[in-house]
């Protein structure tokens, strides 16, 4: 069956989300001199500006402002504002203190803790073949564990974080960019008073900067909007299935980087877990592909 010309778009615009994502530590890289702390003061600040100009853009005004005056869905924004905000600090501190690895990690586990958390509080069943995947990726983490001593911190801290993050706003069900607009906006006045008052690095007084530092500064609001933007326009002309096939470039590029462009160092432990981790993403995927050609079928016969 030939692919639409819609469906091609969508496929385009879910392969440069996923590619802008993995090659989003290549720029947290360039400007490793400053405090990630600072960095995501940054990446907050101009990430809200811009994400207003879009709104403003798509004359999505009178949305956002029903959004401002309901107060329950105000406070729970404000609880993803803070994973969300702790996911993007913890993610630029792993890529700038030689961690890319275990980022790598985390976003190989998140997709299967989607499916965990969509049985545990979704009410969604399993395949078995989910089930199988699971459990490999559970047993690839416990060797590391028992065997070798070492937590994956990191990896699982930020699997964990965004997993949960994807929850609550699926459950939220608040369109994307207005979502992320005032989670943006909610941070800002932390973002403001940590710049203000603690933070005391060159880069707090943008005056003092070269030109070319203050634009890689601000350039955090492209590098955090741009893959959002195309995600959306992704999502909306395929299915999350099909999406789901895209998730794999981001941590694939950023193992990548991590081995042969920085150089760190693959440990055993790692390794094996990386292994565990592969081989359940490629059991997800087959199940996958499987039930989305079953669910096809399916309809096919319904039709005739």
């Amino acid at each position: 069956m030939s692919l639409s010309r819609e469906q091609k778009l969508g496929g385009a615009f879910a392969a440069s989300a996923y590619t802008l994502w993995g090659i989003a530590p290549l720029y947290f890289k360039q400007i490793n001199f400053i405090a990630a702390t600072e960095i995501l003061v940054h990446r907050i600040v101009w990430s809200c500006l811009l994400l207003l100009l879009v709104l403003l853009a798509l004359k999505q005004g009178p949305q956002l402002l029903r959004l401002l005056r309901q107060t329950k869905l105000m406070l729970w924004l404000l609880f993803t504002a803070v994973i969300l905000g702790a996911n993007w600090g913890l993610f630029i501190w792993a890529v700038n203190s030689n961690h890319m690895l275990e980022a790598s990690l985390g976003y190989y586990i998140n997709p299967l803790l989607n499916v965990l958390l969509g049985m545990l509080f979704l009410g969604e069943r399993l395949r078995r073949l989910q089930w199988l995947a699971l459990t490999l990726a559970a047993s690839g983490v416990l060797i590391q564990v028992v065997i070798f001593g070492s937590i994956p911190w990191v990896a699982l801290a930020l699997a964990g974080s965004f997993a949960i993050y994807g929850l609550l706003r699926k459950k939220l069900a608040i369109e994307a960019i207005t979502g992320l607009f005032v989670e943006s906006l909610l941070l800002l006045p932390l973002a403001i008073a940590y710049w203000w008052f603690y933070a005391d690095s060159s880069a707090v007084n943008m005056f003092n900067n070269s030109a070319g530092l203050n634009l890689l500064l601000v350039a955090a609001a492209f590098v955090t909007t741009i893959p959002l933007l195309c995600f959306i326009a992704g999502a909306r002309r395929l299915q999350l299935s099909t999406m789901g096939f895209f998730q794999y470039i981001g941590p694939s590029l950023m193992f990548v980087f991590g081995v042969w462009l920085y150089q760190e160092p693959l440990q055993p432990a790692s390794l094996i877990t990386f292994g565990f981790i592969w081989l359940a993403l490629l059991i997800y995927s087959m199940d996958a592909w499987r039930h989305i050609r079953e669910q096809r079928n399916l309809l096919r016969s319904a039709v005739c």
